[in-house]
């Protein structure tokens, strides 16, 4: 079971803050969906394709209450959190669709709340439902849920599971600088500020490098060290972990007393709010990974990303909320994690990537020891950027994907302008995710995974009706994605 997060009094506010949110669903019924993800994952291209496939009727069949026209009315309201910034739902849409660019990623928590009018499917819910549901999107950065684990850790405990990590595969080499640091410092001396801000430098420098495109690695605690805002500079981000002795305790003015108190700050001003205020009071969460980029870093990358997953699911309590544990405990019952860019695949290989995403949350599962209902997988893309075709290759047909590349990118020593389109052969995924993970988890010598294309495109034109309205932004799955998510609070 993972560790308790909360205080007593913790619980207590949040027990507050849910008691406020049940009376306030009594009179605009609402469902809270976080939406994060882990490495350039895509959620504000997944939030801002879902909220204008809605707005301007998208093709969403699998999306049962629009699907069959119950749905009479979308529209955006003002959220309910005034201290939390709003999402720029118009400025990241008009980034997809007029300039064809993908925006910026997320970097800091925002909230949006699309508002649906609908029948029920049921008479007698008709006559006690005002048939209107809120869906209040919160998105956070996946570095900020990667630290809830760090609620249930000593500082002890972060220095030792930190350095070990770091002296594992290509981690040694990205670390070297920083350990060389850790090591050579004197623990037991009096703290002084410029060797704290030297370690803390160079730890997050290390992070960062982990972070880099070329690795993908996804465990990267403490998050906000990649991403400091306003808290940059500060003493709660000015720490490290430290190579402490096995036993022992700090002396009063030293650098192990400082760093240790800076770690427990750490929670206090940064981890705990979001805890509290944000995290316990979702009903449902989305987790967007980009296991394609992992396939595509090696096998080591691959094993972050299932420990990043592990780290993740050991933070909900997936299940039935039941009216006392949505007012004292509020419980997230029903998490879907997403693998995006599906559209870099042909689609016959789209299964295959889901039963590899699949066989990455069961394994998860199976480590933290934790039931998986209420939990689901699938693959899709938010904003679909190709189209399938084929060519002939030595008298037989190559399924290939059509985009434009942005521009920089390189295919076969080709530079691409970031206006003419190309075909490419995206490359192939295992049948059988098994094997593969078995031999991943061997540590097999030389073990190369399939080749898979991961190029950017560029988001796709949109075609125009003949009234001059651009049609809504093409997807893969996400209709599917939202049935699971909310749904249910439509029947």
């Amino acid at each position: 079971m993972p560790p308790r997060l909360t205080s007593f009094a913790d619980d207590a506010r949040i027990a507050f803050d849910n008691l406020a949110d049940r009376a306030s669903g009594l009179v605009n019924p609402t469902v809270r969906l976080g939406v994060t993800g882990l490495s350039r994952s895509g959620k504000t291209v997944f939030i801002s394709s879902l909220v204008h496939n809605l707005l301007h009727g998208g093709r969403l069949p699998l999306f049962e209450p629009v699907q069959s026209g119950r749905v009479s009315a979308v529209r955006l309201e003002p959220q309910p959190d005034d201290a939390v910034p709003r999402f720029q739902y118009e400025d990241h849409i008009r980034a997809l669709v007029k300039d064809r660019i993908w925006p910026d990623s997320t970097r800091a928590i925002s909230e949006l709340r699309i508002t649906l009018d609908y029948q029920s499917a049921s008479g007698w819910n008709r006559l006690f439902s005002p048939g209107r549901l809120s869906i209040d999107i919160v998105d956070y950065p996946g570095e900020w849920l990667l630290d809830l684990p760090l609620l249930g850790k000593d500082y002890r405990t972060f220095s030792e599971e930190t350095i070990a990590l770091a002296k594992t595969g290509v981690r040694s080499e990205l670390s070297r600088g920083w350990l060389a640091l850790t090591h050579a410092a004197d623990i037991h001396a009096s703290a002084d500020e410029m060797i704290a801000r030297d370690l803390a430098t160079a730890f997050a420098d290390y992070l960062k490098a982990c972070k880099a495109d070329e690795r993908s690695l996804s465990t990267l605690p403490p998050g906000r060290l990649l991403l400091p805002g306003d808290l940059d500079g500060s003493p709660a981000l000015t720490f490290a972990p430290l190579a402490l002795p096995a036993d022992g305790r700090p002396g009063r003015n030293s650098l192990w007393t400082m760093m240790e108190r800076r770690y427990e700050a750490y929670k206090s001003v940064v981890v705990k709010p979001f805890f509290r205020e944000h995290f316990a009071r979702l009903d449902r969460q989305i987790v967007l990974v980009d296991a394609l980029q992992a396939m595509n870093r090696g096998p080591e990358a691959v094993q972050d990303l299932e420990r990043a997953l592990t780290d993740v699911l050991a933070c909900f309590r997936p299940g039935t909320n039941s009216l006392l544990s949505s007012l004292l405990g509020r419980r997230i019952d029903r998490v879907l994690v997403a693998a995006t860019k599906a559209d870099h695949l042909h689609h016959e290989s789209h299964d295959r990537l889901d039963a590899l995403t699949r066989r990455l949350v069961d394994r998860a599962i199976d480590r933290i020891g934790m039931a998986g209902a209420g939990i689901d997988v699938m693959a899709l893309a938010s904003v679909r950027a190709t189209r399938e075709a084929s060519v002939k290759r030595d008298g037989h047909d190559l399924p290939v994907i059509v985009g434009t590349p942005m521009e920089g990118e390189t295919i076969a020593g080709e530079r691409f302008d970031g206006e003419r389109k190309t075909a490419i052969f995206p490359g192939d995924l295992p049948a059988d995710p098994e094997s593969l993970f078995d031999r991943i988890a061997a540590g097999e010598s030389g073990l190369r995974l399939p080749d898979v294309n991961v190029v950017r495109f560029r988001p796709p034109q949109l075609e125009e009706t003949g009234g001059g309205i651009k049609l809504s932004v093409p997807h893969i799955r996400l209709d599917r994605a939202m049935q699971f998510l909310f749904g249910d609070r439509l029947a």
